[in-house]
């Protein structure tokens, strides 16, 4: 057997078997609901899996709401931040659908989430600055089209059924 054939046999080989090439890493975006109730927010993201620039691990959670919740929210607008929620409320909340996203879409995305944290105050309004906002713009970034005029900015759940809708690939 030639050199130049074992080579080409070698090449095969490794490539078959997955090591000529690294596994591509990737982090998935899931959107996530919560009924509504004492906590919050009732709309956000999980963001899972491995940028694949640096391998560093990814495992976070972001959504947006009022600092303080009270009866001020139902008059204007309210001081807002960007939290992330402990495991049990997102165990507790329903995940609507994911998107699988690659480094750049990660960078505008974190940028996204870093805009809406770096706000200036008060940043929180029911009507036009909310959760589902946040994760309206958020879809947007991942390249969902959305309905940036619909009448469901008060219900999380509902509001992404309709981007699902709108995004047939999302299945």
């Amino acid at each position: 057997m030639t050199y130049g054939l074992r080579l080409i046999l070698l090449s095969l080989l490794l490539l078959c078997t997955g090591v000529a090439e690294p596994a591509r890493a990737e982090v998935v975006v899931s959107f996530y609901s919560h009924d509504f109730g004492d906590r919050f927010p009732h709309a956000f993201i999980v963001l899972k899996g491995q940028v694949d620039a640096t391998g560093e691990p990814i495992d976070v959670n972001y959504g947006f709401t009022a600092t303080s919740v009270s009866p001020a929210i139902l008059l204007g607008s309210v001081k807002g931040e960007v939290q992330t929620s402990k495991p049990d409320y997102v165990a507790k909340s329903d995940r609507q659908f994911d998107v699988t996203i690659d480094d750049a879409t990660y960078a505008r995305l974190m940028a996204k989430v870093a805009e809406w944290r770096d706000r200036k105050q008060p940043s929180y309004s029911l009507g036009k600055r909310n959760c589902v906002h946040f994760v309206m713009e958020l879809a947007e970034v991942v390249g969902l089209t959305v309905n940036r005029k619909s009448k469901l900015f008060k219900k999380p759940k509902s509001f992404l059924i309709e981007v699902k809708g709108l995004n047939p690939q999302l299945g």
